[in-house]
This record gives C-alpha cells, sequence and structure tokens, in this order.
C-alpha cells in the first residue's frame, strides 16, 4: 500500500533542497567540461565557453595518450599508489592505537588536551606547514641542520636529497592528518556501550582483553568506512604535501615526490593544451571509481554486513 505524502516528507524536502541544489550547480553541471578530454580545445575570441568546447575538433582518445606515453608516467604511477596505500596502513593503525590509548586516559581534561594538541595541526593550511618545515629544513639555519652541526656533523641540503624525502612525506602526513582521524575512531569508541565493559570487567577480563574482544570489534565498521572511502582516492594525491611542502618540487627530488597531481599542474603552467591535462583529471577519477567499487565488492564478500550498501 501506497504511504501518502506527510509533512515530515515536506519538511524533510525543503532541508534538502539546498544541498541538491548545490549539487547540481557545483558537481553537476561543471561535468560538460569533461568533453574537452575528448576534443582539440580551441578559444574563439569573442566567443562563450560552451561555444568552444561546442566548436571544437573531436580527438576521441588521443588525449588519454598524453599520460600513457610519458616518460614518467610509471614514476607518478609508482609514487601516487605507494604514497596513499602508505598513508591509508599507517593512518588507520595509528589513528585507531591513539583512540584507544585516549580512551582508556581516566582523566576527562587530560584526554581533551591531548585531543587538542593532536587535533591542531588539521587546520594549518599547507602554505603554513611549508614554512614551519622549511624552519627545520633549512641547509643555513634550520634546526636539524643545526642538531647534526652540534654532534660534528655534516650538513644536510634537505631539497636537494631525494632519498629522506619518502620518509619526510609520510611523518608529515601522519602529523596533520593523524588528529583528525583519531577524533573520529574516538567518537565511536564513547558510542559504545558502557555496561559492555562493566560485564567484562565483572567477568574478569584484562584491559588488553577488552580493547581486543570489544572494542575493536565495535568499531570495526566505522574502520572499513574509512578505509573504503580512502580507497576512493588513491590516484589522487594532496597537492599541497607534495608541492607547497616541497617548496615546488626541486628537480632532484622530482622522481621522489612528484605525483600525477602536480604533473597535471605543472603542465597547466606550460604549453601543453588543455584538453590533455583534462583527459588525466578524468583518467584518475574514473580509475578511483572502480577502485572504490572494488573495495566494497571486497568487504561485501567477505562479510556484507561492513559493506556500504548505497553502491
Amino acid at each position: 500500500m501506497r504511504k501518502k505524502w506527510t509533512r515530515d516528507d515536506t519538511e524533510l524536502t525543503l532541508l534538502a533542497i539546498p544541498t541538491f541544489i548545490w549539487y547540481i550547480l557545483f558537481s553537476f553541471l561543471p561535468m560538460f567540461g569533461v568533453l574537452i578530454a575528448f576534443k582539440k580545445y580551441r578559444v574563439y575570441p569573442g566567443e562563450s565557453f560552451i561555444y568552444n568546447i561546442i566548436n571544437s575538433d573531436w580527438v576521441g582518445f588521443d588525449n588519454f595518450e598524453y599520460i600513457l606515453q610519458s616518460n614518467n608516467f610509471l614514476i607518478l604511477l609508482r609514487n601516487t599508489l605507494a604514497y596513499n596505500i602508505t598513508f591509508i596502513i599507517l593512518g588507520i593503525l595509528i589513528s585507531v592505537t591513539l583512540a584507544i590509548i585516549i580512551s582508556l586516559i581516566y582523566g576527562k581534561w587530560k584526554s581533551k588536551i591531548y585531543q587538542t594538541f593532536m587535533f591542531f595541526p588539521h587546520f594549518l593550511s599547507w602554505v603554513v606547514v611549508s614554512y614551519f618545515f622549511y624552519a627545520f629544513l633549512s641547509y643555513d639555519k634550520g634546526v636539524l641542520n643545526r642538531i647534526l652541526s652540534f654532534f660534528n656533523l655534516n650538513s644536510v641540503q634537505w631539497y636537494m636529497e631525494s632519498d629522506y624525502w619518502p620518509y619526510l612525506l609520510v611523518i608529515i602526513q601522519l602529523w596533520k592528518t593523524t588528529g583528525y582521524n583519531t577524533v573520529i575512531y574516538l567518537a565511536s569508541i564513547v558510542g559504545i556501550a558502557p555496561s559492555l565493559y562493566e560485564a567484562a570487567r565483572i567477568d574478569g577480563a584484562s584491559t588488553w582483553q577488552q580493547v581486543k574482544h570489544i572494542t575493536i570489534p565495535s568499531i570495526r565498521p566505522i574502520v572499513i568506512m574509512m578505509f573504503i572511502l580512502n580507497t576512493g582516492r588513491i590516484f589522487f594525491s594532496d597537492f599541497g604535501l607534495f608541492y607547497q611542502v616541497t617548496r615546488g618540487i626541486p628537480a632532484p627530488i622530482y622522481d621522489a615526490v612528484s605525483t600525477i597531481d602536480t604533473y597535471v599542474y605543472q603542465s597547466l603552467l606550460s604549453s601543453t593544451p588543455i584538453g590533455m591535462t583534462t583527459a588525466v583529471t578524468l583518467l584518475q577519477s574514473v580509475a578511483c571509481c572502480i577502485t572504490i567499487l572494488l573495495a566494497n565488492w571486497i568487504v561485501k564478500k567477505i562479510d556484507n554486513d561492513y559493506a556500504m550498501h548505497c553502491f
């Protein structure tokens, strides 16, 4: 039997209209520009953007050969995937561990202080972070080189040595994002019924046994959901981290820190046709869509209850 339209439906619809309009204007209408990836885009003087797209020559998949035939393609793909996989694995392990540790702290004010200090880096822009770490890595006056000099060791030109940057980028990324992720997992832990822990203590369970058999299974759904969502951007990279922190990716460290996103940005600054760079970003989006669907399918096969059923 069909239900009648109720007052609650009207109120919820009115609340959803602003979000619906926002998605139409900023998420769906701009997708018209995807056509640039399949055209040799030309600018006609005095004509509109839409006119330029429609009247540009159709080249099919020729623009996609720009990135696939690039000499640096394998390096870019390797760096993008390797860094993101490392960020996802270490991010989950460290954030969950810290969330569990903080939840075990009995003093509430101590817990709030720890959360505040860990959460603070999340609000800093990558521009600020880049200058902050430049104070540590500067060759002449950097803190790290001063420490090395104190121990009679040679100073290091950090922005010219590629061997150090994979470790530095991982440390900086975790420093900035761990606090935010920890708060998410901590909120899930706080939502666990206290009666479960009380019953476990009565049965003589130790703290580790309570964490193993109550805390971890209870937050498993949010951990899996965060994992699936993170895999949805595995072919994208944080531009601010890789470009701002490295101060424009100097040539000596290019192979160690360059990613697909930084490559697109540098291509836009050159004379590379916009259709080719659009093709690269479209390829990234399609690859990420496939990845997140695949990750969700694998989780669904393992345990259907933990999969995201919106797909």
